[in-house]
């Protein structure tokens, strides 16, 4: 989910989160759920409730709430009444702070969304640099930063609209066979202006 002032077209329908959606996603297990479904695919609530370490009941409460709310639907077809698979929602979600920033009902849901996703950020880059990979995948990744640049809002938005076109451009069809030597990869963006020192 991003918050950028522009975005390339995107290939699955967009929404716009309004505050109910967003009191509905803001709960750190929610999130989690949510990530390991985009990340790793469908799955029942036993199996993301091993992974997270968490009761299958409360994983499968979550997981409706969820449903209700748009982020996840049930994939038809497939498994019992008993053990119910759940996968992401075709939708890109489009979640703008700025909508939030002024409405107090919502301001704390947005502070818990926001601070659980820099945690998932955080948690995705800290497990890449601890794994092992192969020479070959650690000179393709990266872990980079450009702290010295200045440059109006209006610069920044711009460059971060290049960035997520270029992304784009290098995203795959998802009806496309990835090649055989294709792993799963993550593209962390985040810019943000910094508030400048006191020299003294």
């Amino acid at each position: 989910m991003a918050d950028p002032a522009e975005t390339p077209a995107p290939t699955k329908p967009t929404r716009r989160i309004d505050a109910r959606s967003l009191r509905g996603l803001a709960h750190p297990l929610r999130m989690s759920l949510l990530e390991a479904l985009g990340l790793d695919g469908p799955a029942t609530a036993t199996v993301l409730a091993a992974r997270l370490g968490e009761n299958t009941g409360t994983v499968s409460w979550h997981l409706r709430q969820l449903a209700e709310h748009g982020f996840i639907e049930e994939e038809t077809g497939r498994g019992t009444k008993r053990e119910r698979w759940w996968r992401q929602a075709e939708v890109t979600n489009n979640l703008r702070t700025a909508d939030f920033r002024e409405d107090p009902e919502s301001r704390g849901a947005l502070s818990v969304y926001l601070h659980e996703l820099t945690r998932q950020y955080f948690q995705r880059v800290s497990a890449y640099v601890t794994e092992d990979w192969g020479e070959t995948w650690r000179a393709a990744g990266t872990v980079s930063d450009w702290a010295g640049m200045r440059m109006t809002p209006a610069q920044l938005a711009a460059l971060n609209a290049e960035l997520m076109a270029v992304i784009a451009r290098h995203t795959p069809a998802g009806d496309v066979e990835p090649d055989p030597e294709a792993l799963p990869v993550v593209v962390q963006l985040q810019s943000f202006p910094r508030a400048p020192r006191d020299p003294r």
